[in-house]
């Protein structure tokens, strides 16, 4: 009988990682935690907290520092991305560079077999070397829309424990075994960005005020002035410090001219969008090497938001076209667009994902 394969627990110190690695060595694998170091200025606490939990599991616990590949993985895309006029998600950028990068080169160092980690979702299959992407049984907290860059080379190696358990049945677990973090609220902030605005990290990290410019309508009249374009993204209304006497929204930004152009509701829909950099996590062949015809499913255009049915048909220089069944709020260039298939009567499997330009 073949020996189980030995599995490395990415470790963040949160109530999550904490029961996947629980889950993972009541499984009966030979497993160990890591904590990844991803800030110069972090204070530790994090390792600290996953040291204590795999301290009580009885396995060994391992720190290693990524700081510079997530400050040039990861944090100066983001960056870049708000100044070139696009809205940047750092979560998948993490999962594609780090996560599932360089800790799972790590734990392959290390001679770990695979990498668990704390994510909702599933992976569904492995006969003949083919696997699923799957939405989680809790679909509230489902991650596998930060998971499209995944390979079926990655899905074979990795694990995620949480994929058919319920957030609240995570935490009775974790009261059940003690953890110190079972009851800890979760953060919402970007993990380099706690508990502040982007656009002021933005300016701290450059050493500069964003420059500011003009707001313009959509026949380019002047309207006001805006706080320079970082602080702007595609459909908001909030925080533009106008007062024109009817609600305006972000239609446009335009790094070439430094210009944010605002419209009416109606002006930030749009019956289709265009799909860069497109990963297909499904094995159909077709599908790896580009599609020739169309491809229909459900798409999401940011997280844990509405899916709609769209017909997806290859576009320019290898980028994909997705036309919808009907017209979709506010797409925000540099965000994911993410395709799922049907999978046991609901939208659920993951076909791929990309970059709405």
């Amino acid at each position: 009988m073949a020996a189980k394969p030995r599995v490395m627990i990415a470790m963040s110190g949160g109530v999550d990682s904490s029961v996947a690695a629980l889950i993972v060595q009541r499984l009966g694998y030979e497993c160990a935690g890591v904590t990844m170091k991803l800030l110069a200025e972090n204070d530790g606490s994090a390792a600290e907290d996953a040291a204590r939990v795999a301290a009580a599991l009885g396995i060994k616990h391992h720190v290693v520092d990524f700081s510079e590949e997530f400050r040039a993985g990861v944090i100066e895309p983001f960056i870049l991305a708000y100044e070139n006029g696009t809205t940047p998600n750092p979560c998948i950028e993490c999962n594609n560079v780090i996560k599932f990068g360089r800790l799972l080169e790590y734990a392959k160092e290390m001679g770990f077999d695979k990498l668990a980690t704390g994510h909702y979702a599933r992976i569904i299959g492995g006969e003949n070397g083919v696997y699923d992407l799957v939405r989680a049984v809790d679909t509230d907290k489902d991650q596998s829309y930060f998971l499209y860059g995944l390979s079926q080379k990655t899905l074979e190696r990795v694990m995620f424990p949480l994929g058919d358990c319920t957030k609240s049945q995570v935490r009775a677990i974790a009261e059940e075994a003690g953890f110190v973090n079972a009851n800890r609220a979760e953060s919402q902030d970007i993990c380099f960005v706690p508990g502040g605005s982007h656009a002021d990290y933005i300016e701290s990290y450059r050493g500069r005020v964003s420059k500011p410019g003009n707001f313009v309508d959509t026949e380019g009249n002047i309207i006001g002035r805006h706080a320079g374009i970082i602080r702007y993204t595609i459909g908001q209304r909030k925080g533009l410090g106008l007062a024109l006497g009817r609600p305006v929204f972000v239609k446009e930004i335009r790094p070439e001219t430094n210009e944010v152009v605002l419209g009416n509701e109606e002006d930030i829909f749009t019956s289709w969008i265009e799909i860069a950099d497109f990963e297909w996590v499904d094995a159909f062949e077709e599908h790896q090497f580009g599609i020739t015809s169309a491809v229909y499913g459900y798409i999401m255009l940011r997280y844990n938001s509405k899916p709609v049915w769209a017909k997806v048909e290859p576009g320019n220089k290898g980028r994909l076209i997705a036309t919808f069944k009907e017209p979709v709020r506010a797409p925000a260039k540099g965000q994911a667009a993410v395709l799922y298939d049907i999978y046991l009567g609901r939208f659920s499997r993951v076909f791929g994902g990309g970059r709405i330009v």
